[in-house]
């Protein structure tokens, strides 16, 4: 017993020496304070309601269910409470998706990529004015749903009616091009990538409430106190599953030949590894998974028993068959989704290039072939896990607990949340080891996901 307390309360001493440690070197600090404000106006931004709305008449509650309950999930509750950052950083999210799947269909974009820093400007350029695009669609459809949802009770001021389309699009887009600015200066000022921690701290913002809501309904039951601590443990190895879903590499071995320049020689037939991600796809397929199963509920507008129950289905996430259609769904997006982002043909040739190969197979596209194969081979049991995540929070649903809390046993948010505290720490980590500081870990270097690919939403 003596030995287990003297074991925490070493690991409680590291624990302050190693935050000492990040709030001594200037630079981290000033990064962490920047970061902080930043989300902190962000924050404040989306409890400001549009010009026009009465908030006191506002019923958005289901705003929070289907795939707009995603978009207010992302935006940090400002969807659901009418906000200037309603739509928070969803479109340039979109634009940006749409813009990375241009770079690997259109040539004129891959060529742009290639360009370097000169092509990688003209993309964000390019995704900038998207996101306009993008955004004043969605805040014209936002609109129409705010003046259907308060219709009855009067939620927008009879005397603004008359500007109040115009008014809330131009709002609407500044909102999100204001966000985008925000994430984009504590990606170059800050600490982590500013799109993900903005999306992160909105997820999070909701897991007070919800945390209480699942406490205050379990308290009221005797005996449901020790059921309440059960799905806490649950929770916790849901998120160690989802660290490993998300770090799950397969490395495979590859040599580097000698080359001799000169008199000099380089290289020295060092055998280094290439990784290939379990997860390569990241989140996206569960986001386009969530999206096409939001477009049967639009049955529900013809108005007939049999386009009522389909919408039923789709739109309950306990549902048996909502979670095999959902399933199966996010399985075949992730085989797509990352044959479109992941070329073992480039690949090969890069190796080839650089005089690399690997044992056993020869250059070029037997190269390609065999990276494709083990690619194959990991993406079915990635995919498999990352469906199931995805369909958690029904489950959890299913057993009791209650529909906030249960997001976040599984599904987008848990995925987002995970990844961009481990991208986060992985850039502390670094801070502190190019400073000769003891690591966050002593068993080894974190890894996020932009160690082994670029980071995905």
């Amino acid at each position: 017993m003596r030995l287990f307390f003297v074991s925490k309360l070493s690991l409680v001493k590291n624990l302050f020496k190693t935050l000492k440690n990040i709030w001594s070197i200037e630079e981290l600090r000033a990064k962490i304070l920047f970061t902080l404000l930043l989300i902190f106006i962000y924050r404040v931004g989306t409890h400001i309601v549009l010009p026009g709305i009465d908030p006191t008449k506002l019923d958005l509650e289901s705003s929070r269910n289907g795939m707009l309950g995603l978009i207010d999930t992302f935006a940090g509750g400002a969807f659901s409470q009418a906000s200037i950052f309603a739509l928070g950083i969803m479109p340039y999210i979109s634009a940006s998706i749409f813009m990375q799947l241009m770079t690997v269909l259109v040539p004129q974009f891959q060529k742009m990529q290639k360009d370097g820093e000169s092509g990688r400007k003209k993309i964000n350029q390019w995704t900038r004015y998207l996101t306009v695009a993008v955004t004043a669609v969605q805040a014209s459809a936002y609109v129409k749903y705010l003046e259907e949802m308060t219709r009855t009770s009067g939620g927008i001021i009879a005397g603004y009616s008359s500007v109040f389309w115009l008014s809330t699009v131009i709002v609407l887009t500044a909102g999100t091009l204001f966000v985008m600015w925000l994430g984009e200066k504590i990606t170059d000022k800050g600490l982590g990538n500013g799109t993900s921690l903005i999306i992160m701290v909105g997820i999070l913002a909701r897991l007070p409430q919800s945390f209480v809501q699942e406490l205050t309904a379990k308290s009221v039951r005797t005996g449901m106190i020790l059921v309440f601590i059960i799905e806490i443990a649950i929770l916790i190895a849901i998120i160690m599953g989802c660290i490993l879903l998300v770090q799950g590499v397969r490395k495979i071995p590859v040599n580097y030949a000698k080359q001799i320049v000169g008199n000099r020689q380089f290289g020295g037939g060092a055998r280094q590894f290439l990784p290939i991600k379990v997860n390569s796809a990241g989140v996206m397929p569960i986001i386009f998974a969530q999206a096409i199963m939001f477009l049967p509920t639009l049955f529900s507008l013809t108005k007939t028993a049999t386009g009522q129950g389909i919408s039923d289905v789709f739109s309950d996430h306990m549902n048996v068959w909502y979670m095999v259609i959902y399933s199966t769904v996010v399985i075949g997006f992730t085989f797509l989704y990352t044959a479109l982002i992941f070329n073992p043909k480039q690949i090969a040739d890069n190796l080839k290039q650089n005089n690399g190969f690997v044992p056993g197979v020869k250059p070029g596209q037997p190269t390609a072939d065999y990276i494709g194969s083990i690619m194959d081979k990991i993406t079915l049991p990635g995919a498999i896990l990352l469906a199931l995540v995805g369909i958690l929070p029904g489950i959890a649903q299913r057993l009791g607990v209650t529909q906030g809390f249960s997001t976040f046993f599984g599904g987008t948010s848990l995925l987002i949340l995970v990844g961009v505290v481990l991208d986060t720490l992985q850039q502390i980590e670094t801070q502190l080891l190019m400073r000769q500081y003891d690591g966050l870990m002593k068993s080894g270097r974190i890894q996020g996901r932009q160690t082994v690919t670029q980071a995905s939403y």
